[in-house]
């Protein structure tokens, strides 16, 4: 039989596991939200661990709490940071409003091991108390989000070298399609050529300018609801305490935390999480275009465009022998869709905010945590066993550029919008080229449509401009 300690709280007494960290309040949490079984994400875990610790200095500096518990306190928000006790937070991320199950999960343990380190019982508030010292100057309303905007920062930055080295991914593979021409689609239909090349720089484009927007939208988490304490007023915290709390936080979490412009609006607004999350969806909708048009080009083999060759990386079918599918940028697109999805989510929990505080920033920041987890966890992967080992069938596309019909374009200028139409209905309906049949007809000798239907030079971008050097090397 388990052992236990009886603990007590304002609603009554509960019996909790005498060798857990957490208490009482997390123990009803526990017993109230067993819903997914997905705990808090361990980046949100150090960052309160990190506010902890800076309260605690804050409040020792400023004569709110005793040198002798604060130093207790500190010693174990040290301990939350460097990821010991991770089993001690067993909240589900669906819980009770603003947070506030999980903030006193922290204090919980952050007080039971304070006391062990004071030489003293687990379970003995009235020596050292969650709410009273660990809590000291603090609310769940400042906390909570505060902590959410420090883990979505530094998850944000692990997954910027990524998205820039996807990017550059894109950029050499365009240098090595750069010299080949291949048919333009636009409404899915032939157009004038472009390069493989271009198209595949302007992917890794698309991806650098996705990423300009999650940097900036990150760099406005900067901006933190610590010291409002519980509605933006800072109540029961002392005077000095926002600007003292917030740069010690800054220099233990290396981020330049600056305090909110409106502390009221810090409590009521979610819209800073919103922003970001809507950069995170710009992004998965940029993914999503270039994977699904690497599905079209690389379609076949036979009846598709197979103009590119993804890497078979696993067989494709249970039943069709040698089916290979494109199994990496399906992955993608799914991911994609699960990002979406969660801004959804989150953009449902920012409008939710009643009056003085948005109690639904659990549910934004776990699933921002999770998007930003799923695209960093599988963008190297995408990019080192599909874009980096994509070939091109480079006579396949050749063949399809020379004879598409879009190259009657070129002749509208010499003999007109109508003329050059009836030309390329007559090369769709005889399936000969454009170039072969202006000279069959006597509009150009064969010389001079050898030069006006040149594929190199139609194809070149006459606006594509050398890279800055290491500009996508992060």
């Amino acid at each position: 039989m388990t052992s236990t300690r009886q603990e007590k709280d304002s609603l009554g007494e509960m019996a909790v596991p005498a060798d857990a960290y957490y208490g009482i309040q997390t123990l009803r949490a526990v017993e109230n939200f067993p819903v997914s079984g997905r705990r808090e994400h361990p980046e949100l875990v150090r960052a309160y661990g990190s506010i902890k610790k800076a309260a605690a200095l804050a409040n020792m500096e400023l004569g709110a709490l005793d040198r002798e518990r604060g130093a207790a306190i500190v010693a174990a928000a040290d301990e939350i940071i460097r990821g010991k006790h991770a089993d001690q937070f067993p909240v589900d991320i669906f819980q009770a409003g603003a947070g506030t199950s999980f903030h006193m999960n922290v204090n919980e343990v952050i007080a039971n091991r304070a006391l062990e380190i004071l030489g003293r019982e687990r379970g003995d508030y009235g020596s050292l108390s969650p709410h009273d010292h660990v809590n000291c100057s603090q609310s769940t309303n400042d906390t909570f989000p505060t902590a959410s905007h420090i883990a979505i920062c530094i998850r944000a930055d692990q997954l910027d070298p990524v998205l820039l080295a996807l990017a550059r991914s894109f950029d050499l593979k365009g240098d090595q399609f750069s010299r080949l021409p291949k048919p333009g689609r636009t409404h899915l239909m032939d157009a004038l050529p472009v390069t493989l090349g271009d198209e595949f720089r302007a992917y890794g484009t698309a991806i650098v300018r996705a990423a300009e927007r999650v940097r900036e939208r990150r760099d406005g988490l900067l901006e933190i609801a610590l010291g409002g304490t519980a509605t933006g007023t800072g109540a029961n915290a002392p005077q000095g305490y926002r600007e003292t709390v917030i740069s010690i936080l800054s220099e233990l979490t290396s981020l330049p935390l600056v305090p909110a412009r409106d502390s009221l609006e810090a409590l009521q607004s979610r819209s800073q999480m919103a922003a970001f999350s809507g950069a995170l969806r710009e992004l998965a909708l940029e993914l999503v275009r270039i994977a699904n048009d690497l599905r079209l080009m690389g379609s076949g083999p036979t009846a598709g465009l197979a103009e590119i060759l993804l890497p078979p990386v696993q067989p494709g079918s249970s039943i069709m022998p040698g089916k290979v599918n494109p199994v990496m940028a399906e992955c993608l697109d799914m991911v994609c869709f699960q990002v979406v999805g969660n801004d959804t989510a989150v953009s449902l929990a920012v409008q939710a905010g009643q009056l003085d505080l948005n109690v639904m920033t659990p549910v934004m920041t776990a699933n921002i945590l999770d998007s930003l987890d799923l695209l960093a966890n599988y963008l190297p992967v995408f990019q080192s066993r599909c874009i980096e080992g994509i070939r091109a069938d480079e006579e396949r596309m050749y063949r399809n550029a020379a004879m598409s019909p879009g190259l009657a374009t070129l002749l509208s200028p010499r003999i007109g919008y109508l003329a050059a139409a009836e030309l390329a209905r007559e090369a769709a309906e005889t399936a000969q080229s454009i170039r072969d049949l202006t000279v069959a007809k006597g509009i150009l000798s064969g010389e001079e449509a050898d030069r006006l239907f040149d594929l190199a030079v139609i194809a070149a971008n006459r606006y594509r401009e050398p890279e800055p050097s290491g500009r996508r090397t992060g």
